[in-house]
């Protein structure tokens, strides 16, 4: 009686088995093993040795096709991090901004100092179940005092966490953040819906990083004080506030007109950016009365050595 021919075992079959000893997977979850070799394209072949290394040597998969040169250390850093849900990008080459660090170099210490301005955030704005939700406005005396890169990275570090965050590019004066997100500035945005002109389509997701979500100026209007004084601008806000967790509001310096407090003001928060030697203390502590003035909960002053 002729036997029948085994069939050649799947790379899922092959990978079914991995860690059971050391790990527990919740169900419908990828191993670490699954995740490198999607994401380098191992054939079964690479696989197999792979796993025969792990067996012989008593390591975990990672370790063995790091041995064995069929992927690197920050592949396994990477994989383990999908594991974790901690979305970054892998290659920050194809990948986003250089300057979104908190994304692309998420081990370094300037994404770890965001990290830490996300923790005194939370505690100063969402710890309180009680208290009213507020939209955080990053707000400066000067161009060039480094809102644009702070903003984007704030919001970046908050979509680490659960629950949606949503950054607005609400500098209708010099925007940025659509540079920052690879988006077009001649598309809708904000000016669009504050100009009355309603369009859908105007927020964007951010793929790499999947709890992420960025709303960019679109075409930079002739009256931006304006715009943002009209009532739907407050509407607005607290429409979003309603359907995000976290909103990050980028603004116009303070040197370019009034927007910036107006911008405040309808988000109910603030953080203050300044540069080290370069801003000027009497002018900062302007920026402060007006907060006041505005009943702005100023949150943080944040100082750029840059």
């Amino acid at each position: 009686m002729t036997e029948a021919p085994q069939s050649k075992p799947t790379v899922s079959t092959m990978l079914e088995s991995e860690f059971q000893d050391t790990t527990q997977q919740a169900p419908g979850e990828r191993t670490i093993g699954e995740i490198i070799s999607q994401a380098n394209s191992l054939t079964a072949e690479q696989i197999e040795k792979v796993l025969a290394y792990q067996r012989e040597h008593g390591v975990r998969f990672g370790e063995a096709a790091v041995a064995l040169g069929l992927a690197s250390s920050d592949d396994v850093l990477w994989a383990l991090a999908q594991q974790f849900h901690y979305p970054y990008s892998q290659d920050s080459a194809k990948g986003l901004h250089p300057d979104l660090v908190v994304a692309n170099q998420p081990f370094s210490e300037q994404a770890e100092g965001f990290r830490t301005i996300r923790s005194h955030l939370i505690m100063k704005l969402f710890s309180d179940p009680d208290q009213p939700k507020q939209a955080i406005s990053v707000i400066s005396p000067d161009t060039g005092d480094g809102k644009s890169y702070f903003a984007a990275n704030v919001a970046a570090a908050f979509s680490q966490l659960s629950g949606k965050t949503l950054l607005i590019d609400a500098d209708m004066r010099n925007p940025r953040q659509h540079e920052i997100f690879g988006l077009s500035d001649k598309g809708a945005g904000l000016s669009t819906i504050l100009s009355g002109r309603a369009a859908s389509n105007v927020i964007h997701h951010v793929r790499e990083l999947p709890s992420l979500y960025v709303l960019p100026v679109g075409v930079v209007p002739p009256n931006p004080l304006e715009l943002v004084e009209r009532p739907a601008f407050g509407l607005l806000i607290r429409e979003l506030l309603a359907k995000f967790d976290r909103i990050i509001v980028d603004t116009p310096a303070a040197s370019l007109g009034a927007d910036y407090a107006v911008i405040a003001a309808k988000c109910g928060a603030a953080v203050m950016m300044a540069r080290r030697d370069k801003s000027n203390l009497h002018v900062m502590q302007n920026l402060s009365s007006t907060a006041r003035i505005g009943q702005v909960n100023l949150v943080g002053v944040i100082l750029n050595d840059h």
